[in-house]
């Protein structure tokens, strides 16, 4: 990845600026959304805290990898106008698991994977909900969850993203949610800050919150010294629900 240059800018300044609301269109099959593929093999799964972080790390890298443009020169890269509309409009990801061969095959599609400690995940070029790849359609959205572990302190160099615990998300939801977390992160840090995170590859850490934990990260959002996930409502939790936390570093 260049991590100088206008086009790191280019790639920043799209989240820096938010996302659009553009209407859902009435065919659910013209639905925007970013799969993000979790690899949990049968025996010997992943710490889910190790996955999610992996899950958050490949969503940014993807809206800043160079394949998405602009490069250096201006030229617009590949998967530019797919990751563009699918700022433009509601953001949707939808996390699937996949083992073995499936995961095998979903590394071929276009995306990014990011290992945290042996745990995979890879976020995959947004795309109609209608045209998604049959390699990754066929793997399952839920079925698989993983126990809740206790991964020890935070890194304090390390971006750590917050779970509301109370909700009790699935895997496949809080991987979604660590995901626009990241995102919603990276948009709000200077670029030059971002650019040092793109050089240690997006590490960061995913924790769950308490209760108390958590009313002092709302605190946190109330003075702008942090950033929050405020879901939809489509699935799992309530409409307005924040789910995410994120320290500004």
């Amino acid at each position: 990845m260049t991590l100088t240059g206008d086009g790191f800018a280019a790639r920043h300044a799209v989240l820096a600026a938010g996302y659009g609301n553009r209407p859902d269109p009435a065919d659910p099959a013209q639905v925007l959304a970013m799969p993000i593929v979790l690899h949990i093999p049968k025996i010997e799964p992943p710490a889910r805290s190790a996955l999610l972080a992996a899950a958050a790390s490949a969503t940014v890298a993807l809206c800043l990898d160079e394949r998405v443009g602009p490069d250096a020169g201006g030229d617009p890269g590949p998967w530019q106008h797919a990751l563009r509309e699918w700022t433009d409009a509601r953001i949707r990801k939808v996390a699937r698991r996949a083992r073995g061969a499936q995961w095998l095959a979903a590394c071929d599609v276009d995306g990014v994977t990011v290992d945290v400690d042996g745990a995979q995940a890879r976020a995959l070029v947004p795309g109609r909900v209608g045209d998604l790849d049959p390699r990754i359609k066929k793997l399952q959205i839920g079925g698989t969850d993983l126990d809740h572990d206790e991964p020890g302190p935070v890194d304090p160099a390390l971006p750590t993203l917050w779970i509301d615990a109370s909700l009790e998300m699935t895997v496949g939801k809080a991987a979604a949610q660590v995901g626009h977390a990241s995102m919603i992160l990276a948009g709000a840090m200077p670029v030059d800050r971002v650019r040092q995170w793109a050089a240690d590859g997006f590490r960061c850490a995913v924790r769950d919150a308490d209760p108390r934990s958590w009313a002092a990260l709302c605190d946190e959002v109330g003075r702008g010294a942090a950033v929050a996930v405020r879901d939809a409502g489509f699935t799992e939790v309530a409409p307005g629900s924040m789910t995410v936390i994120a320290p500004i570093p």
